[in-house]
């Protein structure tokens, strides 16, 4: 399997990728350049904001949530046009969001963090029914949330620790317990951002710093997918039938003289026949 750039623009943070299941067409964010991009009918197409961006989910097929540095907002795809849902640690200027993705049960989880990585400055929250409720604390980099196929337990990382977490879930999709060390890098030097399953229950995580997205099941490794910028951020599966691995880049932390008229740091990228994807569920407001 080789990497093709599926978007040649660079950005500094590209972030949050998601697949729109009913629009079919991918999604993402340059956190640092404020934006969220995609392409309409092969053409790129962007949107900008006063702030901080980084994850949506999708509402329906013209609105998503997304998460700002400051709240929580329903956005129009076809005008533009956004409507606040609540606020996000909003009268703490420290923090941003970071890492989000929707559940199984409409909620949707998003981690925030230091704009300066400030150690144990961020959490992750879970949005549900119209309330927004603190689920972890004292993160670093928040990371890697996703979810079990069969909906027994979430993941998470604090990219600081090198750690990937699980932690069971309720019959509403609360979590039911404390967290439990799922998956141990730390000992390997990588560093692990956003992550996916795909419909076996395998994680692919993506390792900034390494160039891959990485398949891990049952805590073991599987396979790495090779790409060409080192700072890979977040993977999401798409395409017609969901075998596409779609990833995310950045040019952040790479060095001025790494930047040339042909560099690939910050592009996002797709790679066939991977592995069987899911569907990205569907975010209830109410």
């Amino acid at each position: 399997m080789s990497a093709r750039v599926f978007d040649a623009r660079h950005c500094r943070l590209g972030e949050g990728a998601l697949w729109h299941p009913l629009r079919r067409q991918l999604f993402w964010f340059d956190i640092l350049g404020r934006k969220l991009l995609t392409q309409e009918n092969g053409k790129p197409a962007s949107w900008d904001f006063d702030e901080e961006v980084s994850a949506a989910g999708w509402i329906d097929e013209h609105r998503l949530l997304i998460a700002s540095a400051s709240g929580l907002m329903d956005f129009d795809i076809r005008d533009g046009s956004r409507r606040q849902l609540c606020p996000l640690e909003a009268g703490n200027s420290v923090t941003r969001s970071n890492d989000g993705r929707a559940d199984p049960w409409g909620g949707f989880w998003i981690g925030t963090m230091g704009r300066n990585a400030e150690p144990g400055a961020g959490s992750i929250y879970r949005y549900y029914q119209g309330q927004l409720r603190r689920i972890v604390g004292d993160i670093t980099i928040s990371n890697a949330i996703c979810f079990a196929p069969d909906r027994g337990h979430a993941f998470y990382t604090d990219t600081a620790t090198a750690k990937i977490m699980q932690i069971s879930l309720d019959r509403s999709g609360w979590p039911a317990g404390a967290p439990q060390l799922w998956l141990d890098l730390s000992g390997e030097g990588l560093a692990p951002d956003g992550a996916v399953t795909d419909a076996d229950g395998t994680l692919w995580v993506a390792q900034w710093g390494a160039a891959r997205v990485t398949a891990y099941r049952n805590g073991a490794f599987q396979r790495a997918v090779d790409l060409p910028a080192d700072h890979i951020t977040c993977p999401a599966f798409g395409g017609p039938d969901l075998t596409t691995l779609y990833a995310t880049s950045a040019m952040q932390g790479i060095a001025r003289s790494d930047l040339t008229d042909a560099h690939a740091h910050g592009q996002t990228f797709e790679i066939t026949g991977v592995a069987q994807g899911l569907p990205e569920p569907k975010v209830l407001l109410l």
